[in-house]
């Protein structure tokens, strides 16, 4: 690998790894060009043809085409939902009893969840898992039945647009829509399982929602923490003309896929097993990023960022020192500047960035489950 690919890659696809280098995109690059040649030819244009071009221009694509987009939308959300469902989540653990549902959102889009539950003993809390970007929550069976056996229940929700819930697969047309999906289905247990304590969890750019659904006040009220693996917090683009262009290109080509990404990506863990299994997944999405989730990416951490000194949400940030994927110095800072009075910190020397599929995952979970029985007093 070059001494380039092995320095912090400054925007990445998150879950997928995948580097997008926008300025190399000869695509983007004739379209931005296509767009400031239109621009300037409206100026020019009088008056009475310019507001002729515009509605032109701006007229919505036609029905037969939307229709078109829409049944093969749903045709694969539905093979994807198929293939959720056949995951086995029994996880060897017979002291759980795991369910799946249609959760619908805050946008009434049908989203797909995952819980287990522990049977035996009495439950110490409720964990919410909010995956990162291009994977699913099936990836994290092993990691419930950890939970599980420590009598504390899981939920985990598969964001829009991945594993088996609605919309295009790896489109993000709002992380903000995560986010208050987020808050939905949390509001949905709370009223199940009343005085039953409850933790959100997020990995990657799922730890950037969490943080950010934290920052509400009616979501906060109803949590007693968060934690955080390899939070997406400092992500910046490649350039500063992309920072510029990524709202308008955003709007005009949402999701339309960066070609030139690099499919070789980087290093999530140092157990090839895991890498194998997480990139022959075919849940995982491993396509270039879309320009709308790119840029969404940059909003909530940038976001994020601005923000650090207002949060008080306990947490827990955990992050491995030699990830390339996200920033731990950002994890620190987060650390240092937030005003929780119930903070903890721990970088792991060497590890990669999906701690949860690291050789020593076993050890990454039992931080997370001492950390919430200290929270609790257990």
């Amino acid at each position: 690998m070059s001494s380039t690919a092995a320095e912090m890659e400054p925007l990445t696809s998150g879950a997928s790894n995948r580097i997008i280098p926008v300025l190399k995109t000869v695509r983007t690059s004739l379209l931005f060009i296509h767009s400031l040649l239109f621009s300037l030819l409206l100026l020019l244009l009088p008056r009475r043809y310019r507001s002729r071009t515009m509605v032109d221009s701006t007229s919505p694509p036609s029905p037969s085409k939307l229709g078109k987009r829409r049944r093969l939308e749903e045709e694969d959300t539905l093979k994807r939902r198929a293939l959720a469902e056949g995951i086995d989540m029994t996880t060897g653990n017979e002291d759980c009893r795991w369910n799946t549902f249609l959760f619908f959102g805050a946008r009434r889009n049908a989203l797909f969840v995952r819980s287990w539950l522990p049977i035996t003993g009495q439950m110490k809390g409720i964990v919410v898992i909010i995956h990162g970007l291009n994977e699913h929550s099936g990836r994290y069976g092993q990691f419930a039945k950890q939970l599980t056996s420590s009598n504390f229940g899981v939920y985990a929700m598969d964001w829009t647009g991945h594993g088996g819930s609605d919309g295009l697969h790896g489109y993000v047309p709002s992380l903000d829509h995560v986010v208050a999906d987020t808050g939905a289905l949390l509001e949905k247990i709370k009223s199940e399982y009343p005085g039953v304590p409850c933790f959100l969890f997020g990995h990657s750019t799922g730890g950037a929602v969490v943080l950010k659904a934290a920052s509400n006040p009616n979501i906060k009220e109803m949590l007693e923490g968060i934690i955080l693996t390899s939070p997406a917090l400092r992500v910046k683009p490649a350039h500063p003309i992309v920072g510029a262009v990524a709202p308008i290109f955003s709007l005009v080509v949402p999701r339309l896929q960066f070609k030139g990404a690099n499919k070789r990506g980087i290093p999530v863990s140092r157990d090839p097993a895991a890498l194998l299994a997480k990139y022959s997944d075919p849940l995982v999405y491993t396509g270039p990023i879309r320009v709308r989730t790119g840029h969404e990416i940059l909003r909530i951490s940038s976001y994020l960022m601005r923000n650090f000194k207002s949060v008080t949400v306990p947490f827990f940030v955990l992050h491995g020192t030699a990830d390339k994927v996200t920033d731990p110095l950002a994890s620190q800072d987060l650390y240092n500047e937030a005003a929780s009075k119930f903070k903890d910190i721990k970088l792991y020397d060497g590890f990669l960035h999906d701690l949860l599929f690291e050789p020593e995952r076993e050890e990454v979970g039992q931080d997370i489950i001492s950390w919430m029985e200290k929270r609790l007093g257990c």
